[in-house]
């Protein structure tokens, strides 16, 4: 059925992609906002946001500058220019930064006062005490460490290392009267804040070095100071196809991340002087509509420092994750291999454990002598020790085949993985880094184990990473599972992985980039009629193809619910195109992780789960891995998380066809986090072994 949308309504039938992802930061910025939630929860999610903004710089707005200095033109699906983007995104963040420094500044700085935190930026009122620990803690641990350089006909403009925060000073000369720019760098091994006696004052390191600034200029007259960081971009490709080594080439491309590229944006304090900004758009080659001006804090991403304060009364209570019952013993810790043998498990963390649930699965496959061989993706896994790491390492010694595929371009975690693999090589781990031109960010783990009957095969496909920190704190699903065809497909793609290979086709996974979009698609035009029903619960939503069939699903007649947490770029609710499409975005204490991909209505639904969300680079330049989920039980513990994610009304937002984010009215007062939270609790009591 054709569609149109209405002629003057609406210029594409897409959302722009990276104006999406700000409304996504908008929503995180709104829990930094709530007023019912614990004050350092809100203050952590004003550092998000501020981690979210400069990643999106260095990354997506770095990369579409460099499309406007190339000259290109052509319009992304939205029917923008990349200009066009950049000039919205630009406007759109200068709002949003505004709206977080007036927050922070006029709320949660009063607010945490109140609760004894006290942020001081200025030394008047301090004790005599104060000032001389303050005079020391310069004199022994910040001065050593700083290096004052001054701008003159011998000494060029400094390089401004990305996201580093620096003091840009005006000195002047007593006895010449000659005025001189100098920088100060802030060096990154210092605290932010220098915690005053008493543990409950807190004052900037930036402050303490700027009144100090005559001890790095003796003799010299300090006119002002102000303090400002620049932004680069940090996406640099590897051209896989000219690399002998992508170990080397990975290293390379570090080093010239460190060495910096383009500057992309320039925040600066609200008190700057046009001379001292003029000075610094010429050097860096800024342009007016790049800088950001700044009332309060610069990167407040430094607010993590009072987040982890140990104050627990100004924060959630903390969640400890259920062991699943299937996963107990009565003494200690059950045989894994026989509890799959009796079916699937499904785990949905951090409600589920993982320590009892994945490590555990990896760390008995290390130390049975049955087992054979154990292979692995790791894409990004924990910079604390990880006891899938150490089994991995035990194993090998062991004399079990082991096979790590660690992802060397998982963007921001090239170095950890390098190490992980340097450390896994040495322990005679057979690593490998994927498939030339794509990456691989598939969730997976095989057990090969030698039985009585035979050699089997015991599986795990995930929606989130091998990662014990990030699995307290997203919310993911992963499969384990004895399914004999499971089994043989991780088999195939891990030689896929591993060595030559043209297989496409596999019996159970839907694998990218050859298979995934295909059979999605036509798992979606099998419910284009009426009556037919879809529900999918992503990160993304990007793919112009899948938002299409989405599209005509709906004009032939189909339910859609999407459960979006970040970019969707579909339009919902149009009379024609999309008007029984309904978006929502939970964004709540743990970050939505899981992809849940639901066709069909009761008995006759299909179910996968795995790492793929519905965007260009998971379809088509990934290696992504989705599983089905049969079992009666699992699919309706399943369907229960959908249908209470879908009822929620405390953490939600629905989508507009305009494009606005809307929050759901609170009626019920359904927490969709904490019903999950209930849930994992009930079951554990109730299906005690």
């Amino acid at each position: 059925m054709e569609t149109t949308l209405p002629p003057d309504e609406f210029d594409s039938r897409f959302f722009n992609r990276e104006l999406s992802w700000l409304e996504f930061n908008a929503r995180v910025l709104a829990l930094a906002e709530d007023a019912d939630l614990p004050l350092l929860e809100r203050v952590k999610f004003a550092a998000i946001f501020a981690g979210n903004l400069d990643e999106f710089f260095q990354i997506r707005v770095a990369g579409l500058q460099e499309q406007v200095e190339a000259g290109v033109t052509k319009r992304s699906p939205d029917g923008s220019t990349p200009e066009e983007v950049l000039a919205a995104i630009r406007e759109r963040s200068q709002e949003l930064g505004l709206a977080v420094a007036d927050l922070v500044a006029t709320e949660l700085i009063p607010s945490l006062e109140k609760e004894r935190i006290r942020v001081i930026r200025s030394f008047e009122g301090l004790e005599p005490s104060d000032l001389t620990f303050v005079d020391q803690e310069f004199s022994e641990r910040i001065f050593p460490v700083l290096t004052p350089l001054s701008v003159d006909p011998s000494h060029p403009f400094p390089y401004i290392s990305s996201l580093s925060l620096n003091l840009a000073a005006i000195v002047r000369d007593p006895m010449t009267g000659g005025r001189r720019f100098a920088r100060v760098k802030v060096p990154p091994l210092l605290p932010r804040f220098i915690e005053l006696p008493g543990g409950d004052r807190f004052v900037p390191v930036e402050v303490i070095i700027a009144a100090n600034l005559d001890r790095l200029f003796p003799g010299m007259e300090i006119v002002s100071h102000h303090a400002f960081r620049v932004t680069r971009d940090a996406d640099v490709e590897v051209e896989e196809d000219e690399a002998e080594d992508l170990l080397e080439a990975i290293q390379s491309v570090l080093r010239r991340r460190r060495r910096g590229a383009s500057p992309v944006r320039l925040e600066v304090d609200e008190t700057m002087s046009p001379e001292v900004l003029g000075l610094l758009r010429r050097e860096l080659d800024i342009r007016e509509d790049e800088v950001f001006v700044t009332p309060g804090l610069i990167d407040l991403t430094a607010l993590w420092a009072l987040v982890g304060l140990d104050r627990p009364e100004l924060k959630d209570e903390p969640w400890i994750p259920v062991t699943k019952p299937r996963l107990l013993s009565g003494d200690g810790a059950p045989d894994l291999f026989e509890v799959l043998r009796t079916g699937d498990v499904l785990v949905h963390h951090p409600y589920d454990s993982f320590s009892t649930s994945v490590e555990a699965f990896v760390e008995q496959a290390a130390d049975d002598p049955t087992v054979l061989a154990i292979k692995q993706t790791l894409y990004r896994t924990s910079t604390q020790e990880s006891r899938i790491l150490r089994a991995l390492i035990r194993a090998a010694e062991l004399g079990k085949q082991v096979v790590a595929l660690v992802e060397l371009k998982a963007r921001f975690d090239e170095e950890a993985n390098i190490s992980y693999a340097l450390e896994l090589e040495q322990a005679g781990v057979h690593v490998v880094y994927g498939v030339a031109g794509l990456k691989t960010h598939a969730k997976i783990s095989l057990v090969v184990r030698r039985e009585t009957d035979g050699v089997h095969r015991y599986g795990h496909v995930g929606t989130g990473n091998y990662n014990p920190v990030t699995a307290r704190l997203y919310e993911d699903l992963g499969l384990l599972t004895a399914d004999p065809e499971v089994g043989a497909d991780l088999t195939d793609l891990f030689n896929v992985l591993t060595g030559y290979s043209r297989q496409h086709a596999y019996r159970r996974l839907l694998v990218a980039p050859h298979e995934l979009r295909p059979r999605l698609l036509e798992l979606v035009r099998g419910q284009a009629r009426p009556g037919g029903r879809i529900v999918l619960k992503l990160n993304s939503l990007v793919d112009p193809e899948m938002i299409d069939g989405l599209y005509e699903a709906s004009s032939a007649g189909a339910d859609i619910d999407l459960i979006v947490r970040g970019i969707c770029c579909l339009r919902p609710e149009i009379p024609g195109l999309s008007e029984r499409i309904r978006v929502r975005s939970l964004v709540g204490r743990f970050l939505e992780h899981s992809r849940i991909f639901r066709f069909g209505e009761r008995d006759d639904a299909v179910f996968y789960i795995g790492s793929a969300d519905l965007m260009q680079r998971n379809l088509d330049r990934r290696v992504e891995a989705l599983v089905p989920v049969t079992s009666p039980p699992l699919t309706a513990r399943l369907d229960e998380i959908l249908d209470i994610v879908l009822h929620d009304d405390t953490l939600a937002w629905t989508l507009g066809p305009d494009g606005t984010w809307t929050k759901v009215p609170t009626e019920r007062g359904l927490d969709a986090q904490q019903r999950l939270q209930e849930i994992a609790v009930e079951r554990a009591r109730s299906e005690l072994p």
